[in-house]
């Protein structure tokens, strides 16, 4: 058997029971976001299980796009979403649906209700209706016009579809109980009165369903066996099960609540991620800081990693808030495992080889990965002068210092052990320029077995292409941004940090396939071509270790 997508937990042990007894005999699920922004990290959970539970059990997961706010839905949102989910690596094939697909049917279960003495029209505001409804310690009151007549209802609901009533002048309320503990049990509101262009439907509704609504009753017309959703809809699961048990539909799907994903130093609400857009605090819902799904494909995280990250948080009923770093670690597990090796310095500072004949170029070998054979070898261009790190360079370092200092001897991966003699300063005394010896003996390693502790990456002068890198980081420096008074004071102003003038080796931009590399002691990175608009530009992906543990374990503490 092949290995599962989501790992067993108290949902599967509900969906493996009603196999078994009989109560279905295969199981659908669904997808139902709102078109009105960009999926996010939070909102992969919901994906992998979806889809994972439809894979693992062999049956078929919907996309339903829930469209009955046309306020701030839009279908650049809708082909968003679909890209995600595709990325994520999974398919709905002919199973896509809307909620406006069911508009019909919807407004005839309406009229059910009217005719059952369970729906009637209200003529109060939205202010009065939130009043009336109370609070925990406060009962609801009853609306003025709650023991209107069936034929009074109709008539008036009828005339709100046929747009005879301004804009929130009227709804219709589910006629339930105003003394309810359960606040979403006190007469909720069914259906609005909104003049809006409707993203699929056009102008041809001017009364719209509220979700609580919808959502059930299009589980019920689509088959849904188990319909998953966040706790924070555990609530307003009565409410699912009373709309459905009056009325006169077959299928009544069963609602499971599970906690959200929240990840360290991430915002998921869209309209706080809207916000950022809006602010130019990031250049878009696809910057490559944002926590939507189409930031970090840009960033270049794996969806693999993704996957594996959900996958190994696993599904509970317990809310919590899961380390940025465990999501890190997913990313450098997956990527450790398949990105190519290149090296890239990103402060350069010139090391002449003074004993290296001049005019003379060697063609070395490097390994692509060093522990996957598979990937084989690339030459690389060596030559009289080259660039190193600037940080590769220390004055008058200790013994703890393995790089480059007067009189030390390093190894230049994949070529020859040098030493610095000398180091030039400019007027201000900084350092801009090595002189180095090499040994033509040391490549490979020498006769004489000496061990050479520091390796240290580089580039030929002559032949490394220039680059423009983006260094990438968290786009928050609290842990818990969400909880902060006002969210954009905890922005990590140091989140991005561009180097114009980066150095690469040659031949690994003409590459025209979307891999992610990494630069070798430096860290992920990914092409971003984009937003290019001269030099190639590559993305950090992600750093070689995790340089926030610290901060966040203090901040836990």
């Amino acid at each position: 058997m092949s290995e599962k997508n989501v790992t067993e937990n108290f949902i599967t042990q509900i969906i493996n029971a009603d196999l078994s007894s009989g109560k279905y005999s295969k199981v659908v699920t669904r997808f139902p976001p709102e078109p009105n922004g960009y999926l996010h990290v939070g909102h992969a959970k919901s994906i992998c299980l979806n889809f994972g539970l439809a894979q693992d059990y062999q049956s078929v997961c919907h996309l339903r796009f829930d469209d009955t706010n046309p306020e701030k839905e839009s279908n650049e949102y809708a082909e968003a979403i679909k890209n995600d989910v595709r990325w994520l690596g999974f398919d709905w094939n002919d199973k896509e649906f809307h909620a406006s697909d069911y508009f019909d049917q919807l407004y005839q279960f309406a009229e059910q209700l009217i005719e059952k003495k369970l729906a009637y029209v209200d003529d109060q505001s939205p202010d009065q209706i939130r009043k009336n409804r109370g609070d925990f310690t406060t009962p609801g009151v009853d609306s003025p016009c709650r023991n209107r007549s069936v034929e009074e209802n109709m008539s008036l609901f009828r005339a709100m579809k046929a747009g005879k009533f301004a804009d929130g002048t009227k709804v219709l309320r589910a006629k339930i109980d105003m003394q309810s503990g359960n606040l979403n049990m006190r007469d909720p509101v069914l259906y609005r009165i909104r003049r809006l262009q409707h993203i699929k439907t056009g102008d041809a509704w001017c009364i719209y369903p509220m979700y609580d609504f919808t959502h059930c009753i299009s589980d019920a017309i689509e088959g849904i066996t188990h319909s998953l959703c966040t706790l924070e809809f555990e609530d307003h699961r009565p409410l699912y099960d009373w709309v459905l048990d009056n009325v006169d539909i077959d299928c009544h799907p069963q609602q499971i609540e599970f906690s959200r994903l929240n990840v360290s130093y991430t915002i998921t609400s869209k309209r706080k991620l809207n916000q950022l857009v809006e602010s130019k605090v990031v250049d878009g819902w696809n910057d490559p800081r944002m926590s939507t799904l189409s930031g970090m494909r840009r960033r270049g995280y794996p969806p693999e990693a993704i996957r594996n990250f959900v996958k190994d948080v696993g599904v509970s009923k317990k809310e919590s808030v899961i380390s940025m770093t465990v999501l890190e670690d997913a990313v450098r597990d997956v990527l450790n495992k398949t990105s190519p090796r290149v090296m890239s310095v990103l402060r350069p500072l010139k090391v002449v080889i003074e004993n290296y004949p001049e005019g003379k170029v060697e063609m070395l070998t490097g390994s692509n990965h060093p522990q996957d054979e598979s990937y084989g070898t690339r030459k690389i261009p060596f030559s009289r002068v080259i660039y190193v790190e600037q940080d590769d360079y220390k004055e008058n370092a200790n013994r703890k210092f393995f790089r480059l200092t007067e009189g030390r001897e390093v190894r230049l991966r994949h070529a020859y052990y040098i030493t610095c003699q000398e180091a030039i300063k400019n007027e201000e005394g900084q350092v801009i320029e090595l002189r180095c010896t090499y040994d033509p003996e040391s490549r490979g390693g020498t006769a004489d077995g000496r061990k050479v502790k520091g390796t240290i990456h580089w580039v030929s002068a002559a032949h490394a292409e220039e680059v423009e890198v983006r260094l990438y980081d968290r786009l928050f420096n609290h842990p818990k941004p969400a909880s902060v008074d006002h969210f954009m004071d905890s922005i990590n102003q140091n989140s991005l940090e561009v180097i114009p003038n980066a150095l690469l080796e040659p031949g690994i931009t003409a590459h025209n396939e979307d891999v992610v590399y990494q630069f070798e002691r430096n860290a992920y990175f990914k092409r971003d071509r984009t937003y290019e608009q001269g030099k190639p530009i590559f993305n950090r992906v992600v750093t070689m270790r995790d340089s926030w543990a610290k901060s966040e374990l203090q901040s836990e503490s």
